[in-house]
Formats: structure tokens, sequence, C-alpha cells
């Protein structure tokens, strides 16, 4: 105890009011740590998400951006934190990563996840060397509920179904997107179009969406056609290779993903991960909106048997996920990454830059920067890069491409045009099925070469 100052002789009391002084202004700012990081483990409603969010930015303003990206349907923020060296704008070189938890308003498990993602990542910036490095050279972005509104409606917890599956006006999100092998005659939501917007202004690498009701990483394509080869039952995407890694690499630093044993003695999953159209086929999914659309590898991964567990579990889904959403984010700085520069120096926007062999329905471009970045497993490979604009001749680069992931950094290439001073202006890819024709073409048995149907599809966007 701290005796009273009365009872200090006036020699002493000048100093001891400065030292005391001291004290508590050290005092003061650890509690103000103490308040961002205190969290506990049970469910936080809307206020309560954006207050510790709140408090999280003003205890750390320069690790931390707030922004809110919408509103919902029934008029609730969509709020998402940045984390990173630089949270308020995107810096050349540095990959910009995602999570989005709570899609289906009573899956619940992902949204408290990511706030004590939010909290372990603040609260050791500086003194966890892993942390430290991912911050400094990771651009993260986190949002904790894409449907307020859902999560606010489940009035009675459920492991199964409830309507606080769906949004404000009783939508599932998660057929809400466009799809790339079928029209989704769907009236797109707010969340949705917040989503599309955000996908559309970022550049993304790679991407996690946390579901409930099974402990299973599935991986694109969620639907699909005869050209990935769905009769077979399995919808193949172009970074397949890389998908599974993803979707390994989650389930095996999970405490017990990786065991396949699933959720009933029903189903199994080997190695804890799936095929989203080997599960089931899911039109308008917001996973293969990103692969397609927003040249963002995105995962699904479904953390929990129960869709909302009582919270005394909480503490244990966090152990059981920490290690691997550390791990998981970690995957974007694989492959390859750099700029595309014309005869001055300057960027050139909407150049193609992907690797021969896997070309994708709506060519991988750069971005206001000159940017790209391809998410690519350690290997030899050609990266293609062309634009359509007269003098602009293609260039073909072997790279061989190291595991860079432990240095948090790709390997980096620029490609320069030495002769060429463009500013190409290509149109964005229509969000119309755009896997259709090529579909009913190998359903017909008349299907070309990969390569001649994907330049095919490159040749007709460009003129469209």
């Amino acid at each position: 105890m701290i005796p009273k100052i009365d009872n200090f002789s006036k020699f002493w009391k000048l100093p001891f009011i400065r030292f005391w002084g001291q004290i508590q202004d050290v005092a003061g700012a650890l509690c103000l740590v103490s308040l961002a990081a205190a969290l506990d483990f049970r469910y936080h409603h809307g206020a309560e998400l954006e207050a510790f969010l709140r408090r999280v930015h003003g205890a750390y303003p320069a690790l931390t951006h707030l922004h809110s990206l919408g509103r919902s349907v029934q008029g609730r923020d969509l709020w998402v934190l940045v984390l990173g060296k630089y949270p308020t704008h995107h810096k050349i070189g540095i990959p910009e990563f995602k999570y989005v938890a709570n899609m289906h308003g009573d899956e619940t498990v992902g949204r408290e996840m990511l706030l004590h993602l939010i909290d372990f990542l603040v609260t050791n910036y500086g003194s966890d060397p892993v942390v430290t490095r991912l911050l400094n050279n990771t651009r993260i972005h986190i949002m904790p509920s894409m449907n307020p509104d859902g999560f606010e409606a489940t009035k009675v917890p459920d492991c199964y179904y409830s309507l606080g599956r769906y949004n404000g006006n009783g939508e599932d999100l998660n057929r809400n997107f466009p799809d790339a092998f079928e029209l989704n005659n769907v009236t797109v939501q707010p969340e949705t179009r917040a989503v599309m917007e955000w996908i559309r202004r970022e550049t993304f690498v790679l991407s996690a969406n946390l579901h409930g009701g099974a402990l299973v990483a599935s991986y694109a394509f969620d639907n699909g056609n005869a050209a990935t080869g769905s009769s077979q039952g399995y919808s193949r995407a172009p970074d397949d290779d890389v998908f599974v890694h993803l979707a390994k690499t989650y389930s095996y630093n999970h405490a017990s993903m990786y065991k396949g044993a699933g959720c009933d003695n029903r189903q199994t999953f080997p190695g804890g991960i799936t095929n989203g159209f080997s599960w089931y086929q899911l039109e308008g999914g917001m996973q293969d909106y990103n692969y397609v659309w927003g040249q963002c590898l995105e995962i699904t991964l479904e953390l929990s048997c129960c869709k909302y567990p009582p919270e005394d579990q909480l503490e244990k889904f966090w152990r059981d996920n920490r290690a691997a959403l550390l791990e998981y984010m970690k995957q974007v700085h694989l492959g390859v990454k750099g700029q595309v520069l014309d005869g001055s120096g300057r960027p050139v926007a909407q150049a193609i830059v992907e690797a021969v062999g896997r070309s994708h329905v709506c060519p991988y471009r750069t971005n206001e920067h000159g940017e790209y970045f391809l998410l690519l497993l350690p290997g030899t490979y050609v990266i293609n890069v062309s634009a359509t604009v007269p003098g602009f001749q293609s260039q073909l680069k072997t790279v061989e491409i190291p595991d860079n992931t432990a240095n948090f950094s790709a390997l980096r290439y620029d490609f320069t045009f030495p002769a060429v001073s463009v500013r190409t202006g290509a149109a964005p890819c229509p969000t119309s099925p755009l896997y259709g024709e090529l579909g009913r073409s190998a359903a017909a048995g008349r299907a070309a070469p990969r390569g001649v149907l994907a330049a095919t599809v490159l040749l007709a966007l460009t003129v469209t």
C-alpha cells in the first residue's frame, strides 16, 4: 500500500507527487493497451463488436485502420479492420489478404475467432517475430461479420439451422454473387454489393471465408460444368494444385481438421479438405466470385460441427484454430510478384500476366500500379505478359520459384517494355457465365485445347 502523501514531510511531498504522476501516466498507457486487448471468450453482439474494434484502433492507430464497407439491409455497419505497417493504403509490393466471417448469421465461431485474431496480432506485434514480420509485409483486412442482421436475428442458438442464416431480406448471401457457370438470377443484396466493390477496389491476393456446420477446408470450384470436369464429380480450377496446398495448409495446422473425421459417421474428408463441387454444387458463391473476378484465391473454412456452439467452447476453438489462421496468412507470399513497366519506367495497368498452362477465363491483369501477384507453388514456370495495344509485344520469361513464405515475400520479377509507352484501358470481364460456352463446347465433344479456348475467350472479352 502506498502511504498517504499527507504523512510525508514538505521536503518529500513535491518529488513524490511528481513521481506518482509519472506512475499514473504509465499506468494509464498500460490501461489503454489492456482495454484494447481485453477480449473474453463469449459472443459479442453489434455494439460490443464495434466498441472492441474502436478500442483496438484507438490503442494502435499506426498499426490499424477501421472503416465500414457500407450498411446491411437493417442499417448495421459492415466493419473491416485493416492491420499492417501501412494500414491506410496499398503499398507497392505488399500483398493484400482478407478474412471474412459470419456470412451466414447463425454460423458464429468464425466471427469470434477473427476478433481474437485481431487481439493476438496487435498485442504480439513487436515481440513475436512471426507476427511482426507478417504485419510488416502484409496488409491484412479482417471483416468479423458480413451478415450482422442475421447474427442479431438468431435469438435461440441452434447447432443445425435457424433463420439467422439469411440477411435482413431473407436472402442467402453465399448464393448471391454472379456465377461463372450459369446465370444467377437474384437481386444483389447490399452486403454482397459492398463486398463486390471492396474486391474491385483492393488488389486482394488470398482470402478465406469462415463458416460453420462442418469441419473441413473447401476450395474452388463450388460450381462447374464439363469444361472443368464436373462430370467426374470434381470441378477443377486452373490453380487446383495451389488450392489443394492452401486447404491442406489450414487443415494440417488445425488441431484436428486434418483427421478428416467429419461431423458424423456418414461423411468424411480425407486430409480435412474437399473440392467444393465434390461436396455439393453451389451457385452464386463468394469463393468462386473472388477467384474468377477478383483475381483472389479464396477457400471456405468450416470451423465447427455445431453452427452456434455454447460460449464455453470458444476458448478451445481459438486454441484449435490459432496456428492455422496464422500459417494460412503466410501463404499470401507464395509464388511471384512484380510490376509491368513501359519504356519510361511508368506502370502499365491492365496488362495480362499469367503462367503458361494455367490461363484464367477472366485473365489476370495488373492493377493501377502495374503490379501483378501470382500464387504458385515452388517450381519452374513460364510467365507470359501481354497487353492488347499496338506495339506491345508479349514477353515470356522462365522463372524458378522457391518457397518464400518463411521470408514473407514472394519472388519479385519486373517486366519492362523499353520501346513502348502505353496506357491500357481494357474493359473488365463481364459478370456473366464465362464458363458457359466452354462447358457447352466440351459437353458437345467439340472442345478445343485449353489454351485455344482461353485465347478465344480472351479475344472476345477484348473486343466486347
